[in-house]
C-alpha cells in the first residue's frame, strides 16, 4: 500500500474509534448519567464535544509524523501498534463506562490507557519528538477525565458496577 493510503487508514482508524466512542458516550448517557453525582470540576457538555476532536486531530497528526518519518508501516508498526491499541482502549472506556454503566472497571480501563498513552509517546519520541509531545494534550485530558471518573466512582457509592 502506498504512504498515502497507509496515511488515509491511519486517519479513518483515529476517527472511527473517536465516532465509535462519541456514539456509545451519547447513547448512554441519558438519563443515567444526568442522574449520578458529579465533580464539581465536570465540565459542561458542549466543552466535551469541542475538545474530543481537537484532541483525535492531535493524535491522528502525531501517528501520521511517525508514519511519515519512518518511511513505511513496516518500520513504524510497533509505535502504531501501540496507537491502535490505545485507541481501542479508549473505546473500551467508553463502552464501559456510558454503555454498561460499570464506573469501577471503567476506572481500571482508564488507569490502562493512561499508560498506553505513555507508552505511545515513548514510542513516539523514537521517531519524532513532536509526534510524542502532540499526544500530551491527550495525556492530560485523560488524567483529568480519571478524577471525574473516580469521583463519580466515589461519590455514587451504589456504583458497584454492571
Amino acid at each position: 500500500m502506498s504512504p498515502w493510503g497507509t496515511g488515509l487508514l491511519l486517519v479513518l482508524a483515529t476517527a472511527m474509534a473517536g465516532a465509535l466512542g462519541g456514539f456509545v458516550t451519547n447513547s448512554g448517557k441519558d438519563p443515567w448519567y444526568g442522574t449520578l453525582r458529579k465533580a464539581d470540576l465536570t465540565p459542561p457538555d458542549i466543552v466535551f464535544a469541542f475538545v474530543w476532536p481537537i484532541l483525535f486531530g492531535l493524535m491522528a497528526a502525531g501517528a501520521l509524523m511517525v508514519l511519515v518519518r519512518a518511511g513505511s508501516f513496516t518500520r513504524a508498526s510497533r509505535p502504531l501498534g501501540i496507537y491502535f491499541t490505545m485507541l481501542m482502549v479508549n473505546v473500551a472506556w467508553s463502552l464501559f463506562f456510558f454503555g454498561l454503566h460499570d464506573v469501577p472497571l471503567a476506572l481500571g480501563i482508564l488507569a490502562a490507557l493512561w499508560l498506553l498513552i505513555i507508552a505511545t509517546m515513548v514510542e513516539f519520541a523514537q521517531v519524532s519528538k513532536s509526534a510524542a509531545w502532540l499526544q500530551a494534550p491527550y495525556l492530560a485530558w485523560v488524567t483529568f477525565a480519571g478524577y471525574l471518573n473516580a469521583y463519580v466512582w466515589w461519590a455514587n457509592p451504589d456504583l458497584s458496577g454492571g
